[in-house]
């Protein structure tokens, strides 16, 4: 038997989660494609994990209003295999969702919590909203939300905000247009990973409810924030020109405020989350010789 499995096991999360958990296997699209149903069933019998952490997922928004079965695909019907099987073998199911479930308008001046209703726009968008409700038919399973995640300055990292500034930066281009108004916490993946490792511990302690979670870093930004704040650190000397979403012009909807409330997780004792700034100074320490 193995301890967690977790599925996206090349991807941001699952190369931190398995950096951080020992008892962690991590499996690549290529040893495991959660849209194949058979493969999914034969894998996690012969397997037999006590929880199953779901970070495999269709995360290219724009291409997904182009592909939207391509998108549907893996993040929900690869979601529903998953659950199926977890529902018959009593393992838990964590299920990595985001915070583009909330595109609507900021909730009361205050952040979105777990139990605000979901208003999801755009083919992604309720892609993870209708894995969400999948994965909550079973009893035993865990929905961690987040936002915007970047991972550590190593060479094999894929695609984030903070490596497509600091390539475009380096690349000559010291004139960007970036968009100001949409507010939201960029999440450092090996943060939201120690966080995720806790609630699976937790949750298989019994000591934690199952349900839905927010993680993210502390505090919120705009996008055009964030770029000035990683030009800052990178002692980068970039023009940065506020734009807004319709100037930016991107094929999928994009919520304008999507910050999420993690005063849920932080009340079960976990380690704390840091604020977006601390986080992306912690990232930025060996972005200069990345």
């Amino acid at each position: 038997m193995n301890d967690i499995i977790v599925t996206g096991g090349d991807g941001q999360l699952g190369r931190e989660l398995s950096r951080q958990w020992d008892s962690a296997v991590p499996l690549s699209k290529a040893e495991l494609n959660i849209t194949d149903r058979d493969a999914v069933w034969k894998a996690l019998k012969e397997m037999r994990p006590r929880a199953l952490v779901n970070a495999a997922a269709f995360v290219n928004v724009d291409l997904a209003e182009s592909e939207p079965a391509a998108c549907q695909a893996v993040n929900v019907q690869g979601a529903r295999h998953l659950a199926e099987i977890c529902r018959e073998s009593g393992c838990l199911l964590v299920q990595i969702s985001s915070d583009y479930v909330f595109s609507g308008a900021q909730p009361q001046g205050r952040p979105w919590r777990e139990d605000d209703p979901p208003i999801a726009r755009g083919v992604y968008a309720q892609s993870k909203f209708a894995a969400e409700q999948i994965v909550a038919e079973a009893s035993r399973h865990l929905i961690v939300r987040t936002c915007g995640l970047y991972s550590s300055a190593d060479r094999s990292e894929t695609t984030s905000f903070v490596n497509t500034m600091l390539r475009l930066a380096r690349a000559g281009r010291m004139k960007l247009r970036v968009v100001d108004d949409q507010r939201c916490t960029p999440s450092y993946a090996p943060h939201v990973a120690r966080a995720v490792v806790f609630l699976v511990e937790t949750a298989l302690a019994g000591n934690a409810p199952f349900g839905v979670y927010h993680v993210t870093n502390r505090s919120d930004s705009s996008w055009h924030g964030f770029a000035a704040e990683i030009f800052r650190l990178g002692g980068l000397d970039v023009d940065l020109e506020a734009i807004s979403t319709e100037q930016f012009g991107a094929p999928a909807p994009r919520p304008k405020y999507s910050v999420l409330d993690v005063a849920k997780y932080h009340q079960l004792g976990g380690p704390v989350l840091p604020t977006w700034q601390d986080a992306l100074a912690e990232r930025m320490k060996g972005a200069i010789n990345s």
